[in-house]
């Protein structure tokens, strides 16, 4: 497919409300399909369509476990609570510390429209956090915790 170009912190779409999807369509499979391709190739966990300046709500996500696509997330469940790096593709070479559940619920619509559920902890549960706020319009760096830092490779390396 295609690789997209990710939209960065202070360009307006990153602040706006995405619009639920009402029906799966080619341009929508297209979309799902770049948004993997993109995040593969910028070496993220998670990537929201707001992220490449299509307002729905779809997310994509890979914690190493094989891709998971949401249409229409929302978070019905949340415990716990876990304190750690974080970072984002909108804000590359940034990251801080952020407070997130340890545990969340998810559900969605996979790319056929049907209803699904997922659990995570640690890091998915981060991931799926970070990933519904930014079709909310809200960035992590709206909840770090300090400052944010740069990011070097010594600490890329303790993430994975």
């Amino acid at each position: 497919m295609a690789i997209r170009t990710i939209r960065t912190q202070g360009d307006e779409v990153l602040t706006k409300k995405s619009r639920p999807v009402k029906e799966m369509t080619p341009r929508l499979r297209e979309l799902i399909a770049d948004m993997l391709d993109t995040m593969y190739e910028a070496n993220g966990v998670g990537l929201a369509a707001v992220q490449v300046g299509i307002l729905r709500r779809i997310v994509t996500i890979d914690v190493g476990e094989g891709p998971i696509i949401l249409v229409n997330p929302e978070i019905v469940f949340a415990e716990g609570e876990q304190t750690g790096e974080e970072g984002c593709l909108s804000v590359p070479g940034m990251s801080g510390q952020v407070t997130r559940p340890n545990h969340v619920k998810v559900k969605a619509l996979d790319m056929d429209m049907n209803q699904v559920e997922y659990e995570g902890e640690e890091l998915l549960a981060r991931a799926f956090c970070h990933e519904i706020d930014h079709l909310d319009g809200k960035m992590y760096t709206d909840l770090v915790e300090g400052e944010l830092h740069q990011v070097t490779y010594e600490d890329e390396e303790e993430e994975e």
